[in-house]
């Protein structure tokens, strides 16, 4: 029996990020990296962008490392009563029923879990902020997520076929790119040994905000660990850091605008030339690499030998390792 998608997702809202390092995270993403706490408890914070979301990312205090949820939008609460319905007519359980959702930031949603594991929530009927603006060089909000899985077919065909997603690219066989609006991607899976997070990147406003923002970021004594370049697949701008975790967090902005009727899917070979069209990054270190690809069980990861180390003068070194997962969007494996 074929069964439709379970809705219309409207974009990426945000995620959830687990941290054993709770504090020192929560002073980066806001005094560093230019979120805004919006509410503070115990053991997780929610930090907003410049954007009208509530909070486009979550930090809960957690002995593992990784991602908690991905949380999406749909319109009404309605489509998520169908989607719940959708869900179970797949055999798919819900680990939170459709109903008001008991946290910061309200609205109406369930949870469940992807083939890999990771927690998905559908919400609507959020709560919103007033936007701050977008005349300056601070995250605008979240705008996609690269999650690393053992079986890249499997998770495209479940977020294509059960989530309603689109293919809009692939980098060979190793990464697909898939939209839920009219930018490139909102996820990206690679191809990987293991069940991880990538990276999660935030949007800046413009190409000059980008470029102030690393500004901004150098002023702390924090330099990119791969970038800034821009990716040839999705054509948005990229410059890697990471967080004191050691989850990958990224500046980026002009993604590629799709139009649905004229969009045509292609298989981009992974050349460092692809990877980074202005020539500009170099190759990515070992240990953003290493950072990247993150642990099968969630702790941290350990440190790469120091002659493959980034420099303190943030250069990256030539990448010679071979058993951890290719880096994102297009970097030469």
């Amino acid at each position: 029996m074929n069964h439709p998608p379970i809705g219309r997702l409207r974009a990426l809202r945000s995620v959830e990020l687990l941290t054993p390092d709770f504090a020192e995270a929560v002073d980066f993403y806001e005094e560093v990296w230019g979120l805004q706490v919006v509410e503070a408890e115990h053991s997780a914070s929610w930090l907003r962008g410049t954007g009208e979301e509530h909070h486009a990312l979550r930090l809960t205090r957690s002995e593992t490392i990784g991602l908690g949820r991905l949380v999406f939008a749909l319109a009404t609460p309605a489509e998520i009563d169908e989607a719940a319905h959708r869900l179970r007519a797949r055999g798919i359980a819900l680990v939170t029923e459709p109903g008001p959702l008991d946290q910061v930031g309200g609205g109406y949603g369930l949870r469940f879990h992807d083939l890999d594991g990771r927690l998905v929530e559908l919400s609507a009927d959020t709560w919103a902020v007033t936007a701050r603006g977008r005349d300056v060089s601070l995250p605008v909000g979240v705008t996609h997520a690269v999650l690393n899985t053992p079986d890249i077919d499997a998770s495209v065909a479940f977020y294509r076929d059960v989530l309603g997603m689109r293919v809009s690219d692939w980098s060979e066989h190793q990464m697909a790119f898939l939209r839920c609006g009219t930018d490139h991607h909102c996820v990206a899976f690679n191809q990987a040994p293991w069940v991880s997070l990538n990276h999660v990147a935030y949007e800046m406003t413009s190409l000059d905000h980008f470029m102030r923002g690393l500004g901004r970021l150098r002023h702390h004594g924090i330099t990119p660990e791969w970038g800034p370049g821009r990716h040839g697949p999705g054509n948005n701008t990229f410059s890697y850091f990471t967080d004191p975790t050691g989850l990958v967090c990224e500046y980026t902005t002009e993604v590629a605008q799709i139009v649905e009727d004229t969009w045509i899917c292609k298989v981009w070979r992974r050349t460092p030339e692809l990877s980074d069209l202005w020539g500009t990054a170099g190759p990515p270190s070992q240990r953003i690499r290493a950072h990247m690809a993150g642990t099968p069980d969630g702790s941290p990861v350990a440190a790469p030998p120091v002659d493959a180390r980034t420099d303190t003068r943030g250069d990256a070194r030539t990448d010679t390792r071979t058993d951890a997962p290719a880096d994102a969007e297009g970097a030469a494996a």
